[in-house]
């Protein structure tokens, strides 16, 4: 049986939440989403849950840390091109995100990444399939 991946991520507003990711072309699973979470489909099998913040408190015993101020993790999907990369960016910034961190460019590898409304660092990454140059 394949695995499934579920990434937890604590938001302020969920709806605010959703309509954002719903601007970048992301669909929601309705089964698993209700007032106090949202099932984000990345993938077939890849997920990230949308939790406010106080349901995410349940979960841990640990202090929930400020994105805005501190990088605990960057959340990284694959694209299937340059352009893809720039064009997710993008419609990122446009719905209220923004891209504090320049592009790189190292040739057979490509990324550039935004920051989500709850101050969440996501890394979008285009590799060329036959990998990086070999020496």
């Amino acid at each position: 049986m394949p695995k499934e991946m579920y990434l937890n991520i604590p938001v302020k507003d969920l709806q605010r939440s959703i309509d954002f990711y719903t601007a970048l072309g992301f669909s929601f699973n309705q089964q698993f989403t209700d007032e106090k979470a949202a099932c984000m489909i990345v993938e077939s099998n890849i997920y990230i849950m949308l939790l406010k913040e106080e349901f995410f408190k349940t979960f841990t015993n640990k202090d929930i840390a400020n994105p805005h101020q501190t990088t605990g993790a960057l959340i990284g999907i694959s694209a299937d091109s340059k352009d893809a990369v720039d064009t997710l960016v993008n419609k990122a910034k446009e719905a209220g995100g923004s891209s504090p961190m320049p592009q790189q460019d190292h040739g057979w590898m490509y990324g550039h990444g935004f920051t989500d409304l709850d101050g969440h660092m996501w890394e979008i990454l285009y590799m060329d399939p036959a990998g990086p140059p070999q020496q």
